[in-house]
């Protein structure tokens, strides 16, 4: 399923920091597409969150080099691998960031996006580089971040209808709560992570960057939930309405 809407509240606030997120992200995308293979690799090599140099980093924070291997655990959010990968997770971010942003507010909304996004740099680091033995596969992309968004999203509004699409044959859609729809996305982060793993083969996705950025996120949201539900509630109405290569994350 493909969101592409939800049904959100009246009254609610101009979203500038998930425009501004979208935005940087899209920039930077065109600047990647300027640079040859082989910078373009360099690029993800030096920017991208490479799990060995932060390993390294954590446990030798005063070293040199130390600090750039941090960063990178932000600056990875904003590099793509190509137009599927940005276009998924601008889409996602577009139909589920507004909502959070108005709960939290614009300044502690950035600060929560980003955090999502380093917990979810920093699981993928411990799988990787303690489990899986791949200290130089560099993470890059928002996903982990737009994770955490779709684990407060979840906590929040779990019954909220949203707009899909079927991308599983036919072209039609219609909409489903929230729990349905961000529920069966976790569950299929966690058993293709599950898979990876197991030693089986799997696409080159940072499952588990979305694994740890979602329960981050749900975490961290929580609390806002008695307040974001009543205010729902009261703004709907009384109730929910309804309406018709690196890997990366």
């Amino acid at each position: 399923m493909l969101p592409i809407g939800d049904n959100d509240a009246p009254g609610r606030r101009f979203p500038v920091i998930t425009w501004l997120l979208i935005a940087v992200n899209v920039l930077v995308f065109i600047y990647e597409l300027t640079l040859s293979p082989a910078a373009l690799d360099q690029l993800f090599q030096t920017w991208g969150a490479v799990p060995g140099p932060i390993a390294h980093a954590i446990a030798n924070p005063m070293a040199a080099g130390s600090l750039h291997a941090l960063l990178t655990l932000i600056t990875s959010q904003f590099l793509h691998a190509g137009w599927v990968h940005i276009g998924g997770n601008m889409l996602f971010l577009y139909v589920f960031g507004d909502d959070i942003e108005d709960v939290l507010g614009s300044p502690l909304y950035l600060v929560f996006y980003l955090v999502c996004g380093i917990i979810a740099g920093l699981t993928q680091t411990y799988v990787l580089n303690g489990l899986l033995n791949s200290p130089n596969d560099a993470g890059i992309g928002a996903s982990g971040a737009i994770a955490g968004v779709l684990g407060a999203y979840l906590v929040l509004y779990p019954t909220r209808r949203v707009n899909v699409l079927s991308l599983s044959g036919g072209t039609g859609g219609g909409s489903v709560p929230a729990l349905v729809m961000l529920g069966l996305w976790f569950v299929q982060q966690f058993l293709s992570g599950a898979t990876a793993l197991s030693g089986a083969p799997t696409d080159n996705v940072g499952f588990f960057a979305h694994i740890g950025g979602f329960i981050a996120g749900a975490i961290l949201i929580l609390p806002w939930r008695a307040g974001a539900a009543q205010r729902y509630q009261n703004e709907s109405g009384g109730g929910v309405q309804s309406s018709s290569s690196p890997r990366y994350r």
